[in-house]
């Protein structure tokens, strides 16, 4: 529960502390997203138009590559775990193997470990890092690459303060990580530069001590640890079931310290949560935009530790679509949202300008239109292919893809100035 304990400061209102607990909730991510989105479509963006007809095109191609990668069409969620099978090798379950926990919680609490701490460097690397992994020879950059550093890191014990327990991530353990180690283990060298790399190492501090501020949520019999979450959120399942929505309130709740200082309300930090003011009714947050991007991705990455708890993850598509660049840039570069200048787009912008929180918010927007089309071409229910799926399935690759084919680099149509925890 959200309390405001500052000293000598005047208490918020319940309404204020209200609108603070549902800004930190899936539900303020799509309903904000959808009012931004509604000023898009009404033509009142000063940077955006949209055209809804060529998402019928978008969505045939996000069909025909789902289909192509999953012919059974079991598609599994996009989630942490699928960069952990890059190039077809299945590394946690080899680790898994061969470290044999005795119980499926313990399992459980190793793969929130390793999923927390590997989401949170997981903000875009910058167009030219690369990761070299020398068992498989392997050589990847962005996403993929940064899973496979902070994978091998976990697998080295790094993250670990317990010489006998390598395989697991404790406060002690991430407090420790030093500038050296942490550049030699994602490989960070003078001509292999990596975006954001302060942000990344502070925000494992910030970690450390966001795990020691919430024992209720992360101790494990009082060890402060990131899979102590796994424990928490099981002892909320009601006759073994938990609402997804569920996993993203304790994920922002236990890691709200974490973020780097941005939008507050009631003196309570609100991470990737950003203003825009033609929202603005005159009341406390109406014009704050969150997408908590990171923590949603993370929320769909800890579903599959809380599966191996015995946990059964209900109401999937409570959560969002992750308001990022690949997503994003599908409906840019597919024509669906559109640039009214698109030389706006060549120079890098901070996450706080307008123009980005509307390019997020219709990402969000858009994903849920573009879901049942993509379901009715594939002769699908939400059942089977939920918004988790069509991501993995997807709209993710898709947007590589077509970035790829227009941009030699790859990059994003609209170029990000990025601090590493955001995208």
């Amino acid at each position: 529960m959200i309390e405001d304990d500052r000293a000598g400061e005047e208490t918020p209102d319940e309404a204020t502390l209200e609108t603070v607990r549902w800004l930190l909730s899936a539900d303020a991510i799509r309903t904000r997203a959808g009012e931004v989105t509604a000023r898009i479509d009404d033509g009142a963006s000063a940077y955006f138009t949209l055209d809804r007809d060529r998402l019928g095109a978008l969505a045939d191609s996000v069909a025909e590559l789902t289909r192509e990668r999953f012919p059974d069409l079991a598609v599994p969620f996009h989630s942490r775990w699928r960069h952990f099978e890059a190039a077809g090798y299945d590394r946690f379950a080899s680790l898994a193997a061969a470290r044999e926990w005795s119980t499926p919680e313990e399992a459980a609490r190793a793969m929130g470990d390793l999923a927390i701490v590997s989401v949170l460097l997981d903000a875009g690397a910058g167009p030219t890092w690369r990761y070299h992994e020398a068992v498989t020879g392997e050589v990847m950059g962005r996403s993929e690459g940064l899973a496979l550093a902070s994978f091998a890191m976990f697998a080295s014990g790094a993250f670990s303060a317990v010489p006998a327990d390598p395989l697991r991530a404790d406060a002690a353990g991430l407090e420790d990580v030093s500038e050296a180690e942490f550049a030699q283990g994602f490989q960070i060298t003078e001509d292999n530069p990596l975006a954001g790399a302060d942000g990344r190492r502070d925000l494992l501090r910030e970690l450390a001590f966001a795990l020691r501020m919430s024992p209720d949520i992360f101790a494990v019999e009082d060890d402060p640890r990131p899979g102590g979450i796994i424990d928490a959120l099981a002892a909320e399942a009601e006759d073994g079931e938990l609402p997804a929505p569920k996993i993203l309130e304790a994920v922002l709740e236990g890691l709200g310290p974490i973020w780097p200082s941005r939008e507050s309300l009631a003196g309570i930090p609100l991470g990737d949560t950003w203003r825009y003011e033609p929202l603005d009714r005159g009341t406390p947050g109406s014009d704050l935009v969150p997408f908590h991007k990171l923590s949603s991705w993370l929320s769909y990455s800890l579903i599959e530790p809380l599966t191996v708890r015995g946990i059964v993850v209900t109401d999937i598509d409570g959560l969002t679509g992750l308001a990022e660049y690949r997503n994003g840039g599908l409906f840019v570069d597919g024509g669906a949202l559109v640039l009214r200048d698109p030389a706006m787009g060549k120079t890098p912008l901070p996450v706080s300008h307008p123009l980005v929180v509307e390019w997020r918010a219709a990402t969000v927007t858009l994903l849920d239109a573009l879901a049942p089309m993509v379901r009715e071409r594939l002769g699908v229910s939400a059942e089977t292919l939920p918004l988790a799926s069509i991501l993995e399935g997807g709209t993710w690759l898709a947007g590589r893809k077509l970035a790829q084919s227009l941009r030699a680099d790859a990059s994003p149509p609209i170029a990000i100035e990025s601090d590493g925890t955001v995208f």
